[in-house]
């Protein structure tokens, strides 16, 4: 299976000056549940930003100028290879824009965490994609000052 997860404002930011415009108790417990034992797809940015690989699972960099390897830890140079790459479990995207937009088409699963905020002067956004393709479930909600919903996009079998 390979899906995408990722965290959106109501106005379709993911990003602000190199980071996450946001920090919420709770909102990443579902990305670890997902992602561990499996593999995290990221680009370079994506990567810097945590800086070390995430523990408990396959952290697979896409990069054409950098280069990481470690345990659990590898470097390719494009979305295909880094699927190709994987030899069991499921996949999941994790960002940036460039692998989201190339990923849209390839996705079982999208998994976006609704922000209830409005980031201004954000400089990274979601890519657009046609919710008719999916069906959508709503997951569970949370948050203290700034809330999130949790919604699930399951690709519609043609």
């Amino acid at each position: 299976m390979i899906g995408l997860i990722v965290a959106r404002s109501k106005n379709n930011v993911i990003g602000k000056n190199g980071q996450i415009p946001w920090r919420i108790k709770g909102e990443q417990k579902q990305f670890k549940e997902l992602t561990t034992g499996n593999t995290v797809v990221m680009g370079r940015k994506s990567y810097e930003e945590i800086g070390h690989p995430l523990p408990n699972r396959m952290n697979i960099v896409v990069s054409n100028t950098a280069n990481y390897s470690g345990e659990n830890l590898l470097t390719v140079h494009s979305l295909q290879e880094a699927l190709d790459a994987v030899k069991e479990g499921n996949v999941y995207i994790s960002g940036g824009y460039g692998l989201f937009k190339e990923a849209l088409p390839l996705v079982d699963m999208m998994y976006i965490t609704e922000v209830d905020t409005v980031v201004e002067d954000g400089d990274v956004f979601f890519p657009e994609f046609n919710a008719d393709e999916f069906d959508i479930t709503t997951g569970e909600s949370g948050g203290d000052d700034i809330t999130f919903t949790r919604m699930t996009y399951t690709r519609k079998k043609l």
